[in-house]
């Protein structure tokens, strides 16, 4: 059918230039007629580029809004998935906690984890709706567009009633070279000029105005879509980094669950805080080995992995120094102190040593 159309207007056009070499040849346009016919014909063809690329873009944001439909009926069904096994992974943790195995407090990390993803990926899929998909299907069904498309295709018609008097012009020019001149005649003739010069006219004030209109809405159409574009890139690009965030965190809680489970199967005469305390202890709780000694330190550990203190309470750590670890909570926390200062770090920076150097001793020592 767009083929037919495309077809057709090239045939008009044609009839149109053929009209006007006729009437050139007749003598019967002046210039400037003619220079208002090809600034007309240049209209023309402006207004059909216009309404292929808006109607292009028209397309293309309709496909955006339907994919993006479908990512939130997938994902929806997907949430729902997830949040069931989170869920499972929650209820068997929390039942199994008081087991020695680490399989309950892994799987309660799990469940945990898969929850704040699937909160990410729910404000993902606002933002897809209500940044993205709104203002795309606003713009597809919205007036402008619509308003525009109604001008351009009143021009067309207008311009198809210019033709058709243009041709009545010229029919009446060529019977009255033909036979004699009568009154009649030569009324008809002139009331048919003035309708094609009234004609014409109203044709130039459509055609301008539905060009403004239709440059107006492909511009709005460009803006909107490409922010669109950019809305729903950025909003990917924060869910993957924050599922990101999780997961690792998530990797530093298992791993630490897995250490424990490790140095809680270590012989009785290798743990460091069920050793009997000797008699050369020192008031500070190392013995001459470097053993502690004291109830209220778990275990003295080696810093693996950077960390910077985020928020009050938070301990900065240093890689290879050297914490006193006064509690391991189960989420993955450790409360001690370091270089002279306490808080909490992640469990998953620091490795329980079973030796700590003289010199290191003497630090601790001090710091105490």
């Amino acid at each position: 059918m767009e083929a037919i159309r495309k077809q057709a207007s090239k045939l008009r056009e044609q009839v149109a230039k053929q009209q006007q070499a006729i009437l050139r040849q007749l003598g019967q346009l002046s210039n400037e007629t003619l220079i208002v016919d090809e600034a007309e014909i240049q209209c023309h063809q402006q207004l059909r580029n216009l309404y292929n690329s808006t109607k292009a873009a028209k397309h293309f944001q309709r496909n955006i809004v339907r994919g993006i439909e479908g990512f939130i009926s997938v994902s929806s069904k997907q949430m729902e998935i997830v949040r069931r096994l989170a869920e499972d992974c929650c209820k068997y943790g929390t039942e199994h906690q008081g087991t020695s195995y680490p399989l309950p407090s892994a799987a309660v990390h799990v469940g945990n984890s898969y929850n704040l993803i699937e909160n990410e990926k729910e404000t993902l899929i606002g933002i897809l709706g209500e940044k993205v998909s709104q203002p795309l299907l606003a713009q597809i069904t919205g007036a402008p567009l619509e308003d525009a498309r109604h001008l351009t295709r009143h021009y067309d018609k207008l311009r198809q009633e210019v033709q058709a008097q243009a041709a009545e012009v010229l029919r009446r020019q060529s019977k009255l070279r033909d036979s004699s001149v009568s009154a009649e005649s030569s009324i008809r003739l002139q009331n048919a000029e003035a309708r094609l010069k009234e004609l014409k006219s109203a044709m130039i004030a459509l055609g301008r105005e539905a060009t403004a209109a239709m440059l107006a809405v492909e511009d709005q159409q460009q803006q909107i879509t490409l922010q669109g574009l950019q809305t729903m890139v950025n909003a990917e690009r924060s869910y993957h980094q924050s599922a990101l965030n999780i997961l690792e965190k998530l990797y530093a809680e298992m791993i630490m669950e897995k250490q424990l489970k490790e140095t809680s199967s270590l012989p009785v005469q290798n743990d460091l805080y069920s050793q009997p305390v000797p008699e050369d202890a020192n008031s500070n709780g190392f013995d001459k080995h470097g053993l502690i000694n004291q109830p209220d330190i778990l275990f003295i550990a080696k810093v693996i992995h950077p960390f910077d203190a985020q928020a009050e309470g938070e301990l900065s750590l240093s890689v290879d120094d050297y914490v006193v670890v006064r509690k391991v909570d189960p989420n993955g926390w450790s409360e001690g102190e370091c270089n002279g200062n306490a808080g909490w770090f992640p469990s998953a920076y620091i490795a329980r040593q079973e030796r700590v150097p003289a010199s290191k001793i003497m630090e601790i020592n001090s710091e105490a």
